[in-house]
């Protein structure tokens, strides 16, 4: 493909809404934004327990989307909704298994 045909579908796709979630990017972001510090304080210890516990509020995809949303929000985080889309799906990937996101 030339040059200017891979930009113009890149965009294209982008615009679309077509950007796939990347696991391993929601896992940078997530040490990016310290996130892990925040759950440890909550917790007093163990920072995954936030994800692992038995009594956790995110019961499925969709909350788990609206809790980063919140997050972010409340924490002023300065995430991108892409960003949200990559940290869902590393966190559903690492801890909840909710199935594969679908795309917005």
């Amino acid at each position: 493909m030339r040059p200017a045909s891979a930009l113009l579908v890149s965009l294209l796709l982008v615009a679309g809404g077509a950007v796939a979630a990347d696991p391993a990017e929601g896992k940078k972001l997530v040490a990016e934004k310290n996130c892990e510090t925040c759950h440890h304080n909550r917790t007093m210890g163990d920072a995954q327990a936030v994800y692992t516990r038995k009594d956790r509020k995110v019961t499925s995809l969709e909350k788990l989307k609206a809790q980063v949303a919140v997050c972010n929000s409340e924490l002023n985080l300065g995430l991108f909704p892409d960003d949200e889309e990559h940290i869902v799906a590393y966190l559903n990937q690492q801890y909840y298994k909710f199935g594969t996101p679908s795309p917005r």
